[in-house]
């Protein structure tokens, strides 16, 4: 088995303002480059699954297969155990991993995916290729991140700009890379996949209630997370400055012609035969 890398910090942790954007996620809103690719008796590899609500919508595609879900923090996995057993699914497990070192044999999944995954650990190519070992010749290595530096937003509020500077350095000083959406197809060929397709798809946050939800959970999250912690005890920021920063993002959310797109790259790759 591989040795493992070093592992980069988690920027955001697991806070309540973390959870309510993960558990918003779906197959539909957070995996639809991959879900014409699947078939109902699919081994699925879920990694970073989180509170467990990708995992669970593929486990539904796959009745007459199988997902694991997998997460380096253990005390997530009772949140996407309880996600499973909320839904009535018996086709899915979870289990602690180290995706720079996967526990599987070699060939053992028909999909390896991955969401918002490769944006936060410390060697992504050495991630990716254990990803194309455990997928079976034939299946699917599927990852998508974000792209912090293409994010965009209307209006120019004071405050955002300081937002993302600040988010950034934070994330590399963690040993992360917070603009991994336009790194994928790269990552993926220094790892040794070459039946590549990559795409894009967003995220867009206009309505009210969207801008309510997405500017509440980064004022919060800006405050009182694993994030903010790091920013100021990594001499990033200070709490003055934390709480300027949460104050745009609700002066952003109160503005009728408020509009958020949040970019990510995408990469389907099927393992050669």
């Amino acid at each position: 088995m591989p040795k493992a890398q070093e592992t980069a910090v988690y920027t955001h942790g697991h806070h309540e303002s973390v959870l309510r954007s993960h558990t918003w996620r779906t197959a539909e809103n957070s995996a639809t480059y991959l879900l014409g690719s699947l078939k109902p008796h699919m081994k699925i590899l879920d990694i970073g699954c989180g509170p467990g609500t990708i995992t669970a919508d593929l486990a539904e595609r796959v009745p007459d297969g199988h997902v694991t879900g997998v997460d380096h923090a253990p005390g997530i996995l009772e949140q996407a155990r309880a996600t499973a057993a909320g839904r009535g699914l018996t086709n899915v497990d979870f289990a602690v991993a180290d995706v720079h070192a996967l526990d599987y044999p070699d060939d053992t999944f028909c999909v390896v995916h991955a969401h918002q995954v490769l944006q936060h650990v410390g060697d992504p190519v050495q991630a990716l290729r254990e990803m194309r070992r455990v997928t079976k010749p034939g299946g699917f290595v599927a990852v998508r991140d974000a792209d912090y530096a293409a994010m965009t937003w209307h209006p120019v509020v004071p405050g955002l700009a300081e937002w993302l500077d600040l988010y950034e350095r934070v994330a590399r000083a963690n040993g992360g890379e917070p603009d991994a959406g336009r790194r994928l197809k790269a990552w993926a060929l220094a790892a040794g996949l070459t039946d590549i397709t990559a795409t894009s798809s967003t995220w867009t946050f206009a309505t009210p209630e969207e801008r309510a939800w997405w500017s509440g959970l980064w004022a919060d999250r800006t405050l009182a997370s694993s994030y903010a912690e790091r920013a100021t005890q990594g001499g990033h920021a200070t709490e003055e400055g934390l709480r300027a920063v949460s104050a745009a993002w609700r002066e952003w959310g109160r503005r009728e012609d408020g509009w958020f797109a949040v970019l990510h790259g995408e990469i389907l790759c099927r393992k050669e035969v």
